[in-house]
């Protein structure tokens, strides 16, 4: 039979045994925390490798200019892909180039097509027209030729006011297009007069630029 420091010294190692298990169970613990950490970072982190495939994946900005430029556009812009850089090309002295909602349009300068006050096209404007004609072959379009005008009244016999001017320009453009081939199904004359003026008609500069005969393309939806 055991006296009571034999049971005493029985029992100790048993509770120094507890003691070091508990230790032992934290830091297993803090082990698997520290292991599944690192295979969360593991799982993160790009199997691609290098500078490319980081910063493609850490910068949210290349998700958005990696897209084409025709999905950021709003409006009917995509309808004309293509269209405008053809046309953008083209060095002609007096003639602009513009995209718009309802199409391209190419911008004559009055002065280079018509005297003042004429619906008759100078030779000059002769060339000009012969130089858009393989562009406006090339496109398959509508083409609405519109005449401008500026706020100075006119009133001749054959012109009674800057509308009937207007739209003597764009039919003599329109004749003279159809000579040069292209078919007369596909275009339209309109006068405007000078109810959309681009500039002032305050000044002399501002009545020149309202002056002008505009070519609108515009592409034909197809269903």
């Amino acid at each position: 039979m055991l006296d009571r420091d034999s049971r005493h010294a029985l029992e100790l190692p048993a509770e120094v045994g507890e003691s070091d298990e508990s230790w032992l169970t934290s830091y297993l613990d803090v082990l698997t925390l520290l292991i599944t950490l690192f295979v969360l970072l593991l799982a993160l982190t790009p199997s691609g490798g290098g500078e490319g495939s980081e910063s493609s994946i850490m910068d949210p900005s290349n998700a958005v200019t990696s897209l084409p430029l025709a999905s950021l556009a709003t409006g009917i812009l995509p309808r004309h892909d293509g269209l405008h850089p053809q046309m953008a090309g083209l060095d002609i002295p007096g003639v602009s180039v513009s995209q718009g909602q309802e199409g391209v349009t190419l911008r004559i300068d009055d002065s280079l097509l018509f005297p003042s006050g004429s619906d008759v096209l100078t030779p000059q404007g002769q060339v000009v027209l012969e130089r858009l004609s393989p562009v406006l072959q090339a496109f398959d379009g509508q083409i609405s030729v519109e005449g401008h005008t500026d706020n100075v009244p006119i009133a001749t016999a054959r012109f009674p006011s800057n509308w009937e001017l207007s739209v003597g320009r764009a039919i003599a453009v329109v004749r003279q297009l159809e000579r040069q081939g292209i078919a007369i199904s596909r275009m339209r004359a309109v006068g405007y007069a000078d109810t959309q003026p681009m500039e002032s008609n305050a000044t002399a500069e501002g009545r020149a630029a309202n002056r002008r005969v505009e070519l609108l393309l515009k592409q034909q939806v197809k269903g």
